[in-house]
């Protein structure tokens, strides 16, 4: 086992870092002995790694069903401060079209910039949205339907009326999982909810969008350790999700697509972090779907040394 301060000062040096930061991007899964080492691990990392420029988000089986991909993204999205994203990535376009924002000054609506500069507004917004069309909406490590949304974001930040207050919060409420009525976004180009079919792009994504605007990463801690309760307790001690085999074997589905897909992923790392039924029980640990379990655990290994950089990492007293 490896003492969790050892991993925890491993895990940001060795990849939050250097190699996540640089575009990269990891899935590690975390098997605590205890609740009182899980929780000081996540606090640990979470701490550092918000210290270190990234945007963190802990998930918990309990208040989140983590086997469904789309809710793993709308807990995510809840935790994004998105206006201050596109109000960044658009004061950085001022300065690319050579009008850059006043020093000082938090309004970057065209007309502000244009007052500053002395030009034309119409033409400043004429050059503004040439260009945030070539940094945004042709940036193809994006999928389209988030490359709009982004793109809406930004216009409604240049306060020029191409998008109207009730197509931005229906775009935060899009990306929230909160929209209700999916016509409201017609006007904005965006026909399709968020689903399975699509939030995981959607997940990598954002990832890429935090990248490219100012943080180190994303960091997403998916605490699965409710996993392991097999049954439901009475109903009067009962509290948040519980998981039937089949939600179970959705939930480990979900994850091993996650470590299939890294390559499409950049400025992003998931930690995993499970109880030690997790290696432990035939039912309902990961032995319940080898398609997993073949990616990550380690068949071969030291009995006395953890290997650190393996994908499966045993916490606990050194």
């Amino acid at each position: 086992m490896i003492a969790v301060d050892e991993y925890a000062d491993f895990l940001v040096a060795e990849y939050l870092d250097s190699y996540i930061a640089g575009g990269g991007a990891a899935v590690k899964f975390v098997v605590a002995g205890g609740a009182g080492e899980a929780e000081h691990f996540s606090r640990t990392v979470s701490e550092r790694a918000a210290a270190d420029g990234y945007v963190t988000v802990r998930v918990d089986a309990v208040d989140v069903r983590v086997h469904l991909i789309d809710q793993i993204f709308s807990a995510v999205a809840a935790r994004i401060d998105w206006d201050a994203l596109a109000a960044r990535r658009v004061r950085e376009t001022f300065a690319a079209v050579s009008h850059p924002v006043a020093d000082g000054s938090s309004d970057v609506s065209v007309e502000a910039v244009a007052a500053h500069h002395q030009v034309d507004a119409g033409e400043l917004s004429r050059d503004m949205n040439r260009r945030l069309q070539q940094d945004v909406f042709h940036d193809y490590e994006m999928v389209q339907e988030f490359r709009i949304a982004m793109l809406r974001l930004c216009q409604a930040q240049m306060r020029t009326g191409q998008v109207t207050e009730a197509e931005h919060d229906a775009v935060l409420a899009w990306l929230r999982g909160e929209l209700h009525k999916i016509s409201l976004l017609r006007t904005a180009m965006i026909f399709r909810r968020i689903g399975r079919h699509n939030a995981r792009q959607l997940l990598f994504s954002l990832a890429h969008w935090l990248g490219v605007n100012g943080h180190a990463g994303l960091l997403v801690e998916v605490d699965v350790r409710r996993f392991g309760f097999a049954r439901r307790p009475q109903a009067d001690e009962r509290h948040g999700f519980y998981y039937t085999k089949a939600n179970l074997l959705d939930g480990y589905e979900l994850l091993r697509q996650l470590v299939d897909n890294t390559d499409e992923l950049s400025h992003c790392c998931v930690v995993v972090i499970a109880a030690p039924e997790f290696i432990s029980d035939v039912s309902r640990g990961v032995d319940a779907y080898q398609a997993l379990k073949l990616r990550i655990f380690d068949e071969v290994r030291d009995r006395n040394r953890d290997n650190p950089y393996s994908s499966l990492i045993r916490l606990g007293s050194a």
